[in-house]
């Protein structure tokens, strides 16, 4: 089944950190060897918003509101991507989603054709 999964999310204090890991290995594109993955976010009653992307090339783009504090990483062999987030706040608080499109980085939601079912996380303050 063609699908990316995701894993890691949870429940974490103010200052704390977490982990998201996301398999993408299921899927690959015809037309092309380079990709991008990456994480979009969306707290109940608020847009998505683009959080980090990371493309086969390993060129990075982070949403204002986490650079500094979240990192992006790859391993292509696998075609796994993690996201890293410290000094988490409250206000990271939101469903984490996966996505992945062939070609180069963006941060518009619209550009990505495949998503994964999403993973919670939770900053309690």
């Amino acid at each position: 089944r063609v699908q990316l999964v995701e894993s890691g999310g949870g429940s974490v204090q103010a200052g704390g950190s977490l982990r998201l890991s996301c398999d993408g290995s299921s899927i690959s594109f015809s037309s092309t060897n380079t990709y991008s993955m990456g994480w979009f976010r969306q707290a109940p009653g608020k847009e998505r918003e683009g959080v980090a992307v990371i493309d086969s090339d390993g060129d990075t783009s982070y949403g204002q509101s986490v650079v500094g504090r979240f990192s992006i990483s790859q391993d292509k062999d696998k075609k796994m991507v993690y996201l890293q987030m410290n000094s988490l706040k409250p206000e990271d608080t939101a469903t984490y989603y996966c996505v992945m499109k062939p070609g180069w980085i963006t941060l518009a939601p619209d550009s990505f054709g495949y998503w994964g079912q999403g993973t919670p996380v939770n900053v309690s303050s």
